[in-house]
Formats: C-alpha cells, sequence, structure tokens
C-alpha cells in the first residue's frame, strides 16, 4: 500500500522515535571514552628560591583511567538501550500501519453507507410513485387499464433500482383532488383515499431521516478523511483515495495460534529484553565503580639559573611521574545505586509479564473479532439476498393491493440494514487481520 510508505517517511511520531534512536546511539562513544585529562599551570610572581636554582612555574598533566571493565560495562549499557529505543520506533512504525489501515476500513465503511443510503432513496422513490399511482387511480375510477399502467410502471422501477424512471415519473408527483377538495366515488373509497396519503408521507419521512443520515455521513467522512491525512502529516483536506471494492484480506494459518514467535518478535518485549540486559550491565558497570580510579600524570616544574648557586643542577628543570588514586570510602552511594539498579530490574521483569499477558489478551479479542466478522459476513450476504428477493415479490404485487406498504418498508429497512451490515463485516474482517499482524509484528509495508 502507497499509504503505508508515505506514513513512514512523514508521520511525526514515526519520525521521533527515529530521532530518539539515533540520539541513543550517540551515547555510545560518549561512555565509550576516557575522563578528560587534567593540566595544571602555575606561575610564581616572585620565583621561588630552591637549592638548584630559582623555581619559576609548575605544570602539571594528570590522565584518570576508571577501573578495569566500566567503560565496557557502560558502553555495552549504552549499546543495549539504544536498541531498546530501536525496538520503540519499530513499534511506533508498526501502530502507524495498523492506525492507518484501520482508518481506511472506517473511511471504507461511510463511503458505502452513504452509497446504500442514496440507493434506499432511489427506492422509496419508485415505491413513492407507486403509492400515488395507485392513489391516482384510485380517486380516478379509471378502471383495469390504469392499474395495469401502474402494476407496469412499479416492476420497471423496481427492477431498474429507481433511479432511471424518476424524470418519467416526475408528473405523479404530488396526488390530484378535485377543485371542492373531495374525492369522488370509486373503487377505492374516501378511506381508500386518506389512507394513500398517509402512505405518501409516510415514505416522504422515510426519504428526509436518510437524507439526513447521508448529511451527517458526509460530515464524518470529512473528519476521518482529516484523522488519516495526520497520520501521513499532509493538509487535512487532501482528498484520499479510498477503494470502491474492497476484498478480504488473507491471512496465513499461523496467525491463528498462539506461537511463540509472537513474544519474540514484539518490538514492545523486545525493547523489555534490551533494558533488562542493560541493567545487567549497569549493575556490573556500579560494582566496578566501587574500586579506585587509577591515575598517571607528570609534573614539569621550570627552574631559572641562581647566581648565588654553585650546585651543578642550577638552572636545570625538574620532571616528576605522579600516580594518583581515588578512594571510594563512602560505599553508601555504590550500595544505594546497586540497590536501584536491582529494583529497576525487578520493575522490568514486571512490565514484560505485564505486556506479554496484555499481548495474550489483545491476540485472543484480535482472533474473536476475525472469526465474529467472518460468521457475519456469510450471514449478511445470505439474508441480503433473501432480503432482496421479498421486496421485489413484495413491490410486484403492491400495485394490485396484494401487499401493505408497511411490510414493504419493513423489508426495505432489513434490507438496508443487512447491506450495511455486510458492509460493516467486511471492514471488522480487514480490522482484525490488520490487528492480529500487528500483534505478530506482521506488516504490509513496502
Amino acid at each position: 500500500m502507497l499509504y503505508l510508505g508515505l506514513a513512514a517517511k512523514n508521520n511525526p511520531v514515526v519520525l521521533q522515535r527515529y530521532n530518539e534512536y539515533q540520539a541513543a546511539l550517540q551515547k555510545v562513544p560518549q561512555v565509550g571514552s576516557l575522563p578528560d585529562p587534567q593540566l595544571e599551570m602555575g606561575v610564581f610572581l616572585s620565583p621561588m628560591e630552591l637549592m638548584a636554582g630559582n623555581q619559576v612555574a609548575d605544570i602539571k598533566l594528570m590522565q584518570m583511567f576508571p577501573w578495569f571493565g566500566v567503560i565496557k560495562n557502560a558502553k555495552d549499557e549504552m549499546s543495549l538501550m539504544a536498541k531498546a529505543s530501536y525496538e520503540t520506533f519499530r513499534d511506533a512504525k508498526l501502530q502507524v500501519y495498523y492506525d492507518l489501515q484501520r482508518n481506511l476500513y472506517d473511511l471504507y465503511k461511510v463511503k458505502q453507507n452513504i452509497r446504500i443510503s442514496e440507493k434506499n432513496i432511489d427506492l422509496l422513490k419508485t415505491i413513492e410513485r407507486l403509492t400515488l399511482l395507485k392513489f391516482k387511480t384510485g380517486t380516478t375510477s379509471t378502471g383495469s387499464s390504469a392499474t395495469t399502467s401502474a402494476v407496469s410502471a412499479g416492476n420497471a422501477s423496481a427492477n431498474s433500482g429507481g433511479s432511471s424512471q424518476m424524470n418519467t415519473m416526475g408528473g405523479n408527483a404530488s396526488p390530484s383532488v378535485g377543485s371542492s377538495g373531495s374525492m369522488a366515488p370509486g373503487p377505492m373509497g374516501s378511506s381508500s383515499g386518506s389512507s394513500g396519503l398517509a402512505d405518501v408521507y409516510r415514505i416522504q419521512i422515510e426519504i428526509g431521516d436518510l437524507e439526513n443520515n447521508i448529511a451527517f455521513l458526509k460530515s464524518q467522512q470529512n473528519t476521518l478523511q482529516a484523522r488519516f491525512n495526520s497520520f501521513l502529516n499532509r493538509p487535512m483536506t487532501t482528498d484520499v483515495s479510498v477503494p470502491e471494492i474492497l476484498s478480504s484480506e488473507s491471512l496465513d494459518i499461523s496467525y491463528l495460534t498462539v506461537s511463540d514467535s509472537m513474544f519474540t518478535t514484539n518490538p514492545m518485549l523486545t525493547m523489555l529484553q534490551y533494558e533488562q540486559q542493560s541493567l545487567e550491565a549497569r549493575r556490573k558497570m556500579i560494582k566496578q565503580m566501587g574500586y579506585p580510579m587509577v591515575g598517571v600524570g607528570l609534573n614539569y616544574s621550570v627552574i631559572s639559573k641562581s647566581e648565588m648557586s654553585t650546585s651543578p643542577m642550577n638552572g636545570q628543570d625538574m620532571i616528576m611521574p605522579m600516580l594518583t588514586f581515588t578512594l571510594p570510602i563512602y560505599r553508601k552511594k555504590y550500595k544505594a545505586m546497586q540497590t536501584e539498579t536491582n529494583y529497576m530490574q525487578t520493575a522490568t521483569q514486571q512490565s514484560y509479564q505485564a505486556t506479554a499477558n496484555s499481548l495474550q489478551a489483545d491476540y485472543y479479542e484480535a482472533l474473536q473479532n476475525y472469526t465474529d466478522a467472518q460468521r457475519r459476513m456469510k450471514l449478511y450476504a445470505n439474508q441480503s439476498v433473501l432480503a432482496q428477493k421479498s421486496l421485489d415479490i413484495l413491490i410486484k404485487t403492491f400495485s394490485s393491493s396484494n401487499s401493505n406498504l408497511t411490510d414493504i418498508l419493513r423489508i426495505r429497512q432489513q434490507l438496508f440494514d443487512y447491506e450495511y451490515k455486510q458492509v460493516e463485516a467486511l471492514s471488522d474482517f480487514n480490522t482484525a487481520v490488520a490487528w492480529m499482524k500487528r500483534l505478530n509484528s506482521g506488516s504490509t509495508a513496502p
């Protein structure tokens, strides 16, 4: 999917995690270097008189060396923390992939809901025209020929979905009554005429509700589109290409059971493992920090000649090698650092267990959503076919008064619900597949 590649390159959260990983890598050379050497320089304002001359200046250079293994363990700790940071970056990328796919399926669901609602408006308008024809036929008493024409027109409208017949039958948009407001006696009688008008109003109410629902869905579509574009870090009003026909995603059989690979490849669990290893390296480093640091240096004294001295070393500079040690006698801080590390290791172990438990629970929930959506897809596909057949039969017999408008509207509503639920089940199925791949660290990213 093209959008996944764009998200990997442009999503701010993914870029943030990547830059944090790069920053973590830069800590490795920082802790892997020796402490900076110390240079001390002193100049006597009045030369100090010595036996072999006058001391003018004193220069000291000292390099400290940590105890053996401190630098190595510090580098190991930072390297493992950098690896943990990389797993966080990988988890953020997989999460964005999943959120992007889920949002796209929601957009598809809304778009199909709009299409189904528009189709139902066309169907209701067809039923409205048939109702008007029945009403007009009953009030004008034109006989069986008018009824036959109404049946033929109704059947044609039902078979074509209603949209192509709206213009040809537009002349029947409103019922006609006499100039005095009363209806002439006919086959249907005055009570049938009143019932016909009530049926027309009921249909118009249904159409108004659907039109309002379409307006709401279009507003919801704009919101989902804005959220989708936010994942790609682009203008909120950018058009999103949503497939007209969505096929069900395939899922390998290995995803349908809990396996060890789910725990070994999950980025959050891997991150916690690296954190645990880094804390072990830190524990070793702290133990070695409790040993003395060794310093090696050189002291250079600048000596000028003294006219009063007769020593053969008169005026010769002095060089003195130096060796120094730190004395880590305050043990409380080292013990506290060790205890802190032990607590952090225990906390990391508990976090790993909690994450593993949550991962398994999420997996079983995703598996339930997968099987439930798969079952609903088959059910609503069959129900839609049966509801469509029932509706076709009722519409064909409606013009001859052999079926009730209430039954037609009820079956139409069932058909509408089944069609939408079928779309919803397909969207939920693909979302469940994406979630299961997410939990197994699978990715369709390019």
